[in-house]
């Protein structure tokens, strides 16, 4: 499987290249920046898991940095670090959805811990008789590391089930060979818990179908067009429900 790609921002160049060696030495991608407008820049063309972001940067600082990357990559997962006493920064980009505000010095199994947590991962039963639809988003996952089986109809899919170890199940709720909510219903009844993501591209009408699978605390619902980022953020969230969000380190 492979690594995250990690974004470091921090002026402190020996800090910053320090962790940069440990992560590509764990075999994660990885950029460095060391100011805030390096950072925004890195973060248009590098299209990173996470980031480790210093509060106190020369010119922006981390937060402005931070809120600017949002505004491009919403569903970005940032972390900053700060050795400072600057709370209305830091409670403004927890606000924002900073996924953590770590308090310097930090050792580097607690970076590697935190890397640790929101690693990607799993084996997925990718339910879609869009070939052309299940070729992009079968690519998409791959690239985040995720192993991905395809099926194009719902016999199929079920047949995948039985024989692979599978960590959740994307289905497309119309189907031309079995009734979305048939196979729905099968899979709940073979696996149990299984995390299923249902999408559909005719959320109005599909509606009344959906609504009882959407009752399950395991069961979550997309509407096509799907943006990829927010698709891989929430398959995460799904197959890692354990995996909480660090507020504070202190």
């Amino acid at each position: 499987m492979s690594g995250l790609r990690i974004l470091v921002v921090d002026d402190d160049r020996d800090f910053a290249e320090t962790i940069g060696d440990v992560f590509e030495a764990r075999e994660h991608q990885v950029a460095l920046a060391f100011t805030g407008e390096e950072a925004v820049e890195r973060a248009t063309v590098f299209d990173f898991d996470l980031a480790f972001m210093d509060v106190r940067l020369p010119g922006m600082n981390g937060v402005e940095s931070f809120l600017e990357i949002r505004n491009r990559r919403p569903h970005a997962k940032v972390i900053l670090m700060t050795g400072f006493n600057v709370k209305d920064l830091t409670d403004r980009a927890i606000e924002n959805g900073a996924w953590a505000v770590l308090t310097k010095p930090l050792s580097i199994p607690q970076i590697i811990n935190i890397a640790d947590q929101i690693k990607p991962g799993g084996n997925i039963l990718l339910i879609d008789d869009d070939e052309d639809f299940s070729v992009v988003i079968q690519g998409i996952l791959e690239q985040h590391g995720y192993q991905v089986t395809a099926a194009s109809g719902g016999k199929t899919a079920l047949e995948e089930l039985e024989t692979k170890d599978i960590d959740l199940v994307l289905l497309d709720i119309r189907l031309k060979d079995m009734n979305g909510s048939m196979v729905y219903s099968e899979i709940r009844k073979r696996k149990g818990d299984i995390p299923i993501l249902i999408i559909t591209g005719f959320p109005e009408t599909e509606a009344e179908k959906i609504s009882p699978m959407n009752s399950s605390p395991h069961t979550g619902v997309m509407i096509k067009p799907i943006d990829p980022s927010m698709l891989c953020t929430k398959i995460q969230e799904m197959i890692h429900p354990q995996y909480p969000k660090v507020r504070n380190s202190e």
